[in-house]
């Protein structure tokens, strides 16, 4: 197993988009159309499920609910050319970020527009709740009668997966001279984004808490595949028909005397060279990192703070970490284990950056944008992380430009919107659902940090890496041989081309469009037209995951450790080390560096490390004896036929008799490691020292 060699050749910074201008403005017009009569219909604001989801009835017409109306900017094509424009090196306007009160000036809507709005929510028998920053929405509330009126739509609740969600049955229509003025209606259907946080599994049968409580993490080892081993299981135990014999590498999880592995902040800082960035006192010193995590917890000051004593990290105090919440939170508890890991591995890569903790008051699609508007409109951060997605194919093509929207102006003030790129591949499965990305790490003014697996060598340097993706696969359980082995993919990196955006066809039904467009910094690196996640990856893989500390009470001792992954811990990594980039660049003399993406595809050489596939010459192999006679079964076989190069181990459940399951590593859904970009990876995993240090005085 061999780590690759550098991903992308210096070809020159490639910061000119002008040729994304056209293609933005052209998707833009799709959400807004004319409709007969004194009004609008607010065109392809209906999600793409409506369209072939079971109905379950009509929701209840005196339930209060909110919505938000989201405004149309004023000259939203010099908007996007502008913003373009600070990315360009060519561009007198480079690097020139605008402050919010510049946007308000020249592109936000006015109060007279606002008033207009008003006007038609007070009409229609609704609640004003809230005026969004700078006039970009205002937040209504009612009852589902009154909105079905207002809107003049049918709100039904809808069978997607085993999810029961509301939604308007067709696009709303806004009546009057408020019309022209509303850009797209939030709140209409309960969609939600979804962590991309996976905890390891370390036992099967046992809870979270039970299986993870250890009394601290030198329990964990840093090596995470010991060796090799040869086990045979029987019927039953005593011999009976069939008999599954395997032998191969050996993956060192939980165990009776150990948790098995898991990194801490030391081991990654050795492996990706970040120890030097700190010697020279390159930490994120200067720079704040907004994390944008819902409900809230009770206890992380003190769990990241146990955190930061056990590796030596600074404390957290009023001084550099603040929790703000954008609403009231009725969700606020314990054991939020996505806000552990977004704080405690933001502040591990740079322990010298401010954390502002931003917590909307729920994972709705509506709540979160807001959140995140508030983290462009207040400048509540240089780097956001958001460690969330929903499937592209799932979202009104209204939503999914308002999220884009939103980390555009983001990209404009000079923030960078990292986010993870999901944990199922194109998410192809079940169902099977249309292969698709995650939203909003789609939109091409977001960085999306996709996953790999990590194997360390004994002195914590880098043994080999492989884009993140897990098949699991059932040889023996409980007296129970399975003939044959019983395989399924259980998660991996998300990534693949933007490309069902939704809109309304003829019949008022939404269809799967194009995506997002190819932008500029992609062009060359990146196969087809449309935007393509991820850009760049690091630490995912749950069962090579990550140390964290977390407080579950009634257990002794609350506070715990855990073993976690998914890109909701690559997100915050990246992020804390794009703090350190703009500490770098601000130190040489430079500027913050706004958006991420545009640079990552011409790094010169060493910056990155290039992911590509590998093999193990020791992955497991085995036999089955039965009735029939012998069947033997190569290393592909046991791992579903991977169509690259991968690696294997077996999993032995401990606490399970006669257990043992095989999984496999670099073996994405629908997706491929190779060299250069590809759709796992992006361009790699960052080399941080070489990483961060380029970018001084840029």
């Amino acid at each position: 197993m061999a780590e690759g060699k550098s991903k992308v050749a210096d070809a020159g910074v490639v910061f000119r988009w002008l040729s994304f201008v056209t293609a933005v403005v052209a998707m833009s017009s799709i959400f807004l159309s004319a409709s007969p009569g004194d009004g609008k219909l607010v065109a392809n604001n209906t999600p793409s499920y409506v369209a072939s989801a079971k109905n379950l009835g009509a929701e209840n017409p005196a339930k209060l609910i909110e919505v938000s109306l989201w405004l149309q900017l004023h000259n939203r094509s010099e908007f996007d050319a502008l913003t373009q424009s600070l990315y360009d090196r060519t561009s007198p306007n480079y690097h020139h970020w605008l402050k919010p009160s510049d946007i308000a000036a020249r592109f936000a809507p006015t109060a007279q527009e606002v008033k207009t709005v008003q006007e038609f929510i007070a009409a229609h028998n609704l609640q004003l709740v809230k005026m969004g920053p700078i006039n970009f929405y205002i937040r209504a509330r009612g009852t589902v009668g009154d909105l079905e009126k207002a809107f003049q739509v049918q709100l039904n609740n809808y069978q997607v997966g085993d999810k029961t969600i509301r939604s308007n049955a067709s696009d709303p229509y806004v009546e009057g001279a408020a019309g022209p003025l509303v850009r797209a209606v939030s709140g209409l259907d309960t969609g939600e984004f979804e962590h991309t946080l996976v905890v390891r599994p370390t036992s099967l049968g046992r809870s979270k808490s039970a299986a993870m409580a250890v009394s601290g993490p030198d329990f964990f080892s840093s090596q995470c595949f010991t060796g090799t081993e040869k086990e045979s299981f029987s019927t039953n135990g005593d011999g009976e028909l069939p008999i599954g014999t395997y032998s191969g590498n050996k993956l060192n999880l939980e165990s009776q005397t150990s948790p098995g592995c898991g990194y801490t902040p030391s081991e990654i800082q050795t492996a990706y060279n970040l120890t030097g960035l700190y010697n020279k006192g390159f930490n994120g010193a200067g720079q704040t990192i907004a994390i944008v995590d819902w409900c809230g917890s009770f206890s992380i000051q003190d769990d990241a703070n146990a955190f930061s004593t056990q590796f030596g990290l600074p404390q957290l105090t009023s001084s550099n970490f603040n929790i703000i919440y954008t609403a009231h939170s009725e969700c606020i508890t314990f054991d939020q284990t996505e806000i552990n890991l977004d704080v405690e591995w933001a502040h591990a890569i740079a322990p010298g950056a401010n954390i502002n903790l931003v917590v909307p008051p729920s994972p709705s699609f509506q709540d979160v944008d807001e959140a995140e508007f508030d983290v462009a409109n207040r400048s509540l951060g240089n780097v956001l992380s958001g460690s969330f997605g929903s499937p592209e194919a799932f979202l009104a093509a209204t939503e999914a430009e308002t999220e884009s929207l939103i980390a555009e102006i983001g990209a404009a003030t000079g923030i960078s919107f990292n986010y993870s790129s999901g944990d199922s591949g194109n998410f192809a499965l079940p169902d099977p659902h249309i292969a698709t990305v995650s939203a909003p790490a789609d939109s091409p003014w977001a960085t999306a940090v996709g996953g790999i697996t990590l194997a360390l060598n004994s002195d914590n340097s880098i043994a080999w890496q492989a884009g993140w993706g897990n098949i699991e696969t059932r040889l023996a359980q409980e007296g129970t041989v399975f003939d044959p082995p019983i395989g399924d993919f259980i998660g991996g990196s998300g990534g693949g081309p933007s490309n069902c955006v939704t809109k309304t066809n003829s019949f008022r039904r939404p269809i799967c469009i194009s995506g997002f467009p190819k932008p500029l910094y992609q062009h060359g690196f990146v196969p087809g037209l449309f935007r393509q996640l991820p850009d760049i990856s690091w630490l995912a893989d749950p069962f090579t995951g990550a140390v964290i500390l977390i407080s579950i009470p009634g257990q002794f001792p609350e506070q715990v450790f855990q073993v976690v992954g998914g890109t909701s811990l690559a997100a915050p990594m990246f992020s804390g080390l794009w703090a350190i980039a703009n500490q770098e660049a601000l130190a040489g003399g430079g500027t913050e560096l706004g958006q991420a993406a545009p640079y990552l595809y011409s790094l010169p050489v060493g910056t990155v490390y290039d992911i590509v596939p590998v093999t193990s010459k020791t992955n497991v192999t085995g036999s089955i004896q039965d009735s029939n006679g012998t069947t033997k079964y190569t290393a592909a076989q046991l791992a579903k036929n991977p169509t690259e190069p991968f690696v294997s181990a077996l999993w032995d459940i401990f606490n399970l008799e006669e257990t043992t399951f095989l999984l496999s590593f670099g073996t994405d859904l629908g997706l491929h490691t190779n060299k250069g970009w590809d759709n796992v990876t992006g361009v790699g995993t960052p080399n941080a020292q070489a990483f961060a240090d380029f970018f001084f005085g840029k």
